[in-house]
This record gives structure tokens, C-alpha cells and sequence, in this order.
């Protein structure tokens, strides 16, 4: 009896210190059960924050609001974090809040990737202003009442005016819309047969066939002149080589040098017969040669003109007398 005593006794002392060790972690004292380092963030409003509140990173339990103090113009917020979690000193902190109906909690970003330094005790990290939940509330029910006069201004009269307004436009223009919609109901039902460019173009095939072969003559006419530019790549390439006879006259240079000899011997000619040298220059040159061809084609003419009047005999004499022979 006594061991059972005592054995539900130590069960019960076990328990109540496992109830006062969770509702101490509950309450956010960590201090009891390990050691830590603190960090602090100063913001504008903390938003109904309390000593005790969730330190989270990416949605993960790091550590507890240590203590809220006031400063000037500013709330400075001091969190305990656990041993060995890692936090930049480029984190950022915010204030938000698990749901409508649940507690608020800081929440500490990853900090910049090219940023390798770690906060340590007293490190002040920047923070970030999340929107306050009353304000939202706030805008929300100004946003309810703004609706709700919207809904007042078209209620009753004025929304039987407006309507009112309206079938006075349809019963004036009654005759009007009919003609309207008759004529696009008409117009519907020729393209519905086919009836029409509009009509034609929807339901034959005539288009699509001409396309199709346009499209297939272009892509004829696009191969072919793909040949052509082939063929005189390889034309301009066997040029570039010396190949065929327009590669010889590109790339030879005997042709070249027996045209500049050419041309130096003509040139040459040229200059002797504007000299009055040999024959041709002669001809060209010599005015004595002009005046006795000139003399002598005058007495061919007379002897010409003589002939007429004389025998065969009388023309061989006379034109041994003209000739002086």
C-alpha cells in the first residue's frame, strides 16, 4: 500500500513538471531550458505583439519575443533566438499574424544569398512595416458602405427612370431594330449558304486551293533560285581557283602581260603613223600623195566623160594623151 502511495505520488509530481515545463514553453520562457543569443528590430507598430510571441523563419519555430520596449518614435522589439540558429545580418524582420483569430509572430527572412555574415548578440537587424490588420478592416468597411450608397443612388425611381428610359428607346425604335435584325438575320443565313465573298470564302475551297498552289509555286520558285545561287557559288568558285576559261582570264597572268605588250606595240604603230612614218603614216600624213590622187581621179573623170563621144580606138589614145604616155 505504501509503495502504491508513493509510486502515484512520483507519477503525479512527474507530470505536474512536465505540465509546468510545457506551459512554460508555452508561454515562451526559454530561458529555463537553454541558451541562446539575442537580436532586436525596431518598427512603427508592433500590432498587438506581446513578450512571448513565435520567432519563425520560413514558417519554422526559431526563438520567442524576448521584451517590447519604447523608444523614440520607434518600438524596439528584442527576440531570443536558439543556439545554432542562422541568421544574416541582412535578414529582415516583419510582424504578421497566423490567421484572423490567431497570434502574431515576427518573422525573420532568409537575408541577401551573397551575404556570408552571421548575426550574433545585439545584432540590429532592419525591418519591414506590414500592412495593420484594423486598417484593412477599416478599408474594408469603407469600401461595404461605399457599395452600399452605390446600391441606394439606383434603387427605386431612379432605376424605374432608367428603365423607364430605355423601353421608351425600344418602343420608338421599334420598327427600326426589327429592319436591323432582319437584315443581319438575312445576311446570316446567305453566308450560312454559302452565298456571297463572305459566304464563299468561308464554305468553298476555291481559296484554299489557290493558296495552296501559289504557296507551292513560291516554294518552287524559292528552290530554284536556291539552284541558281548554288550553281554560280560554284561558278564564282572555280573562277577564284583559275578554273575554266573566266578563271584563266581572272587569275592568268600571261594573258594580262600579253595584252599590256599588245597594247604597247599598237600604241607604238599608232604613234609612227601619227609621225608620218611607213606606208599607212604616209598615206595618212604626206599632203603631196592627196593632191596627186586628187589630180589623178580628175582625169579618170574627164577620161570617163570623153568616152562618150569616141571609138575604142579614140579612147585608148585618148587616154594614153591624158596619161601622158
Amino acid at each position: 500500500m505504501k509503495n502504491s502511495l508513493e509510486t502515484k505520488l512520483g507519477v503525479f509530481v512527474a507530470i505536474t513538471l512536465i505540465a509546468a515545463w510545457a506551459i512554460v514553453e508555452t508561454l515562451g520562457s526559454m530561458d529555463l531550458f537553454g541558451h541562446g543569443y539575442r537580436v532586436a528590430a525596431q518598427f512603427e507598430t508592433v500590432q498587438d505583439l506581446k513578450p512571448g510571441d513565435r520567432v519563425k523563419m520560413a514558417g519554422v519555430e526559431i526563438g520567442r519575443v524576448d521584451k517590447i520596449e519604447l523608444t523614440t518614435n520607434k518600438v524596439t522589439v528584442t527576440m531570443k533566438l536558439r543556439q545554432g540558429a542562422i541568421v544574416k545580418t541582412s535578414s529582415k524582420a516583419s510582424i504578421r499574424f497566423a490567421g484572423l483569430m490567431g497570434q502574431n509572430f515576427v518573422a525573420l527572412d532568409f537575408g541577401s544569398p551573397n551575404d556570408n555574415s552571421l548575426a550574433v548578440n545585439g545584432t540590429q537587424l532592419d525591418s519591414v512595416e506590414q500592412t495593420d490588420l484594423n486598417a484593412i478592416m477599416t478599408k474594408l468597411d469603407n469600401a461595404a458602405g461605399g457599395i452600399q450608397n452605390i446600391t441606394k443612388n439606383f434603387a427605386g425611381d431612379e432605376i424605374k427612370h432608367m428603365f423607364g428610359a430605355l423601353d421608351d428607346v425600344m418602343t420608338t425604335k421599334k420598327e427600326i431594330i426589327k429592319n436591323t435584325l432582319d437584315n443581319i438575320e438575312g445576311i446570316s443565313a446567305q453566308i450560312r449558304a454559302g452565298k456571297g465573298t463572305v459566304g464563299r470564302l468561308i464554305y468553298e475551297d476555291t481559296l484554299y486551293a489557290n493558296a495552296l498552289v501559289t504557296v507551292t509555286n513560291v516554294q518552287d520558285t524559292l528552290a530554284s533560285a536556291k539552284t541558281v545561287v548554288d550553281s554560280a557559288q560554284l561558278v564564282v568558285a572555280d573562277a577564284r581557283a583559275g578554273k575554266g576559261t573566266i578563271g584563266k582570264l581572272l587569275t592568268d597572268e600571261t594573258l594580262y602581260n600579253s595584252a599590256t605588250a599588245s597594247m604597247t606595240n599598237l600604241n607604238q604603230i599608232l604613234l609612227k603613223v601619227n609621225q608620218g612614218d611607213g606606208t599607212i603614216g604616209k598615206l595618212i600624213n604626206d599632203q603631196e600623195f592627196y593632191k596627186n590622187a586628187k589630180l589623178s581621179l580628175q582625169k579618170l573623170d574627164k577620161a570617163a566623160d570623153s568616152l562618150e563621144d569616141t571609138g575604142p580606138m579614140s579612147v585608148i589614145s585618148l587616154m594614153a594623151n591624158q596619161f601622158g604616155l
